[in-house]
């Protein structure tokens, strides 16, 4: 059996911010199911990590500068093998921006650069506190400097969850990187993901439009020609979501639970627990949901721009996010402008309230700038509400639009990754959604699609197998 040593910042339920948290998750999971020996490394936050409990410990043979670092061998309610790696400085109340001003903690480099130290030492030999295992999984920029650690990394994957964070640094970090350092030299700074992208066996984008999109300078984000030398070493493998999460039919967070047979009675019943939680009145109005971090990339901005056309559609949205203030401030002042069209909750992630949006509304809304995979979509079709979205990243991938194509649709593409593709978008959904006939075509081709992790796992194990043989 190939073991896998997973390398991630983020595990949900153990430590979420965002979607890495839960794809990572996800996948771990299934590959369990599946009979894979997978071991997970991640950092130890402190407070933050839930449902951790240890077995042993042991100390770590990392450079100098990192510090003291141990190994925390332990598991979880969810997951059997879990390491916890200890340092001074990665206990935070948040794994990378400071609370207090929204902004990443300025030792941000060094946090994950020594994370990156102690992934390399879990790599080496038995007699030296490693794991030698058969093939290392590295997930996006915040463990990618492993590869300078080691002087012959296992057979190695990386994740590329988004090619927007790199975590460039200070070229002077290169003086600290032990083995080929100058593949870390991009410009005029050192950036991990470069060195681990042009070092890595099998570079992994998390759906296969991904993959043709950063090969291009508008979406390479700086790596497409680094990434077009890897040729068939790049491949694209759309993500999946954890249905034994993200199930109408077993999802005690709902009012009432509901399968494709009773969607109706029982999305009626989360409508009017939602609709009751912002305190409207139902007046019939098409409901349209947003579960998003509020930063440039999710287009929030956009959607806010298309508020006032709402009345016009008789529609209403209600969101849930966080995350930058200029963001938040925008969404705060639609709220004041518009309180009939536009409902939020601002101040923190609740995750009962996002599979009270996911079931209690009638569309989904995502007008993403890019989106690597996503995950929201797949939840609110899963939940029989059909999405709206831009023509990006995975949105591609898991939504066909229902005017493009009658027989097949599922949602709702716009044609302009702009406001009068999104005010379009919105018009054709609205103007579906008042033909039920047509509506329930849409909601259950969603709903009978399997979004699970199963193929994307066995997808991964055939690639471990490969590079472990």
């Amino acid at each position: 059996m190939t073991r896998v040593l997973f390398a991630t910042a983020e595990l949900s339920p153990m430590v979420a911010v965002g979607g890495l948290a839960l794809a990572t998750s996800g996948l771990v999971k299934e590959l369990s199911a599946q009979g894979s020996d997978v071991t997970v490394v991640l950092p130890d936050y402190g407070p933050l990590i839930r449902d951790f409990e240890e077995e042993t410990s042991w100390a770590l043979d990392v450079p100098d500068w990192c510090g003291p670092t141990r190994a925390r061998r332990g598991s979880s309610p969810s997951f059997a093998k879990v390491i916890l790696v200890s340092r001074s400085g990665l206990e935070r109340p948040h794994p990378y921006v400071d609370p207090s001003s929204g902004n990443g903690w300025p030792d941000n480099t060094e946090r994950f650069f020594a994370f990156s130290a102690a992934i390399a030492a879990l790599c080496g030999t038995i007699e030296n506190g490693g794991l030698e295992p058969d093939v290392l999984h590295l997930n996006d920029w915040h463990t990618a400097a492993s590869v300078g650690f080691m002087a012959e990394p296992p057979p190695t994957v990386l994740t590329i969850h988004t090619l927007g964070y790199q975590g460039v640094a200070d070229a002077w970090w290169m003086s600290r990187i032990p083995h080929r350092s100058w593949l870390f030299s991009w410009y005029d700074v050192a950036n991990p993901l470069a060195a681990a992208i042009r070092t890595v066996d099998r570079i992994v984008a998390v759906s296969p439009n991904y993959v043709q999109e950063i090969l291009t300078p508008e979406a390479g984000m700086g790596m497409h020609e680094e990434l077009a030398a890897k040729g068939d070493a790049l491949i694209g493998i759309l993500n999946g979501i954890d249905t034994s999460v993200w199930n109408p039919a077993s999802d005690t967070m709902l009012p009432q639970t509901y399968s494709l047979k009773t969607v109706r009675k029982g999305k009626q019943a989360a409508r009017e627990a939602l609709l009751s939680r912002f305190g409207w009145e139902d007046g019939g109005e098409t409901l349209i949901g947003v579960v998003s971090r509020l930063v440039d990339q999710k287009g929030i901005d956009t959607l806010v721009q298309a508020v006032p056309y709402l009345a016009g559609l008789n529609a209403r949205v209600v969101m849930l996010g966080s995350g930058l203030q200029e963001l938040t401030d925008i969404v705060r002042d639609a709220v004041a402008t518009h309180p009939n069209q536009i409902a939020a909750e601002l101040d923190a992630y609740d995750e009962p309230l996002s599979h009270l949006i996911f079931a209690g509304s009638d569309l989904f809304c995502m007008p993403s700038r890019f989106e690597p995979c996503g995950l929201a979509q797949m939840q609110a079709m899963a939940y029989g509400t059909p999405t709206i979205a831009t023509a990006v990243g995975g949105l591609v991938d898991t939504i066909t639009d229902a005017d493009a194509d009658l027989t097949n649709g599922n949602g709702f593409l716009t044609v302009t990754n702009d406001l009068p593709g999104l005010v379009d978008a919105l018009h054709r959904a609205t103007r579906a959604f008042g033909s039920d006939k047509r509506f329930n075509g849409i909601r259950k081709r969603g709903m009978q699609t399997d979004w699970s992790w199963k193929l994307p796992a066995r997808t991964h194990r055939d690639l471990y197998e490969e590079l472990a043989n």
